[in-house]
């Protein structure tokens, strides 16, 4: 039997954590097959420790988890037990995600700040009975997105306020500046270049030039020849890209609500930034079978 086999099942049981049930039985060395049993759990036991410090799980309660592995263990064929000590290893897992994954997408650093266990739980227990839901998966969804979106542009502004007041100026001011038109979310286009070929879908793959600058004229993305989607960049660019005739030459400044918004893709690019990008369209060409790699700061998604 393949020491990696028994690893997996010593996880499969840990997951059935419990404090309930009795401590671990005494050893009773009569025959081999007693000795090669408790040597099997012996060197099984080294791995437990690593084990809980991935789940996060205090080692200084070593004592509770055992309790817990002997009773998942004597009960693992009582299939209500069975299902009972499953929802304690998926509850704690969930706990963990929220800490850690959740909170922190969505509060950022402030630890402070968390979404509530109860309803997450209430959620939860719907969706996974088929009743009692009150949205359905897809509102849900789009609820996650809209609110989430929300939530972190609050929180970001209270310590990006300046920039999202310097950008908001600086689209105003752009917007009176000769020559800019401005499209749909918002972004603003200048024709340094007039292009007389066809013009891309949202489905098309363009091959472009383009420099990306901050408002303050730092830059932090440079490329020829690029190929990438239209519909796989951020949407102020796909905005500006699907009106623009192949051979043209612009300068599209994109605002940060059509842009990354609070998010931070890159040191150069903080929250709540205006962009502007110098872009030629070179072509529009055959969809590769995989996605264009996008280097970090460029227009992508």
């Amino acid at each position: 039997m393949k020491k990696t086999y028994l690893l997996a099942a010593t996880a499969i049981v840990a997951a059935g954590f419990t404090a309930c049930g009795n401590s671990a039985p005494k050893e009773d060395l009569k025959s081999d097959v007693d000795s090669l049993s408790y040597a099997f759990g012996i060197d099984q036991g080294q791995s437990v420790k690593q084990y809980l410090q991935q789940m996060q799980i205090d080692t200084a309660y070593i004592d509770e988890f055992i309790k817990g592995m002997n009773d998942g263990a004597q009960n693992a064929d009582d299939k209500k037990r069975a299902a009972y000590n499953a929802g304690i290893g998926v509850g704690m897992q969930m706990n963990m995600i929220i800490k850690n994954q959740i909170n922190r997408q969505i509060f950022g650093e402030d630890s402070t700040k968390t979404i509530s266990l109860n309803n997450f739980l209430s959620g939860f227990a719907a969706s996974a009975k088929g009743k009692g839901q009150k949205m359905t998966v897809e509102k849900a969804r789009e609820v996650e997105q809209k609110t989430s979106k929300t939530i972190q542009m609050k929180a970001a502004e209270k310590t990006y306020g300046a920039n999202k007041k310097k950008s908001d100026a600086y689209m105003a001011a752009n917007a009176k500046k000769p020559g800019v038109k401005t499209l749909g979310q918002g972004v603003q286009v200048k024709e340094l270049k007039a292009g007389s070929g066809a013009t891309p879908k949202a489905s098309d793959v363009v091959k472009i030039n383009y420099v990306g600058k901050t408002i303050e004229g730092k830059v932090f993305d440079q490329r020829n020849d690029a190929t990438m989607p239209v519909s796989g960049v951020i949407p102020g660019f796909t905005e500006a890209l699907s009106k623009m005739p192949v051979g043209a030459k612009w300068e599209i400044t994109i605002p940060y609500t059509a842009g990354y918004g609070a998010e931070q893709p890159s040191p150069d690019i903080k929250p709540f930034s205006t962009l502007v990008f110098t872009v030629e369209l070179l072509g529009i060409e055959k969809a590769p079978q995989g996605t264009p790699a996008m280097p970090q700061g460029h227009p992508g998604k």
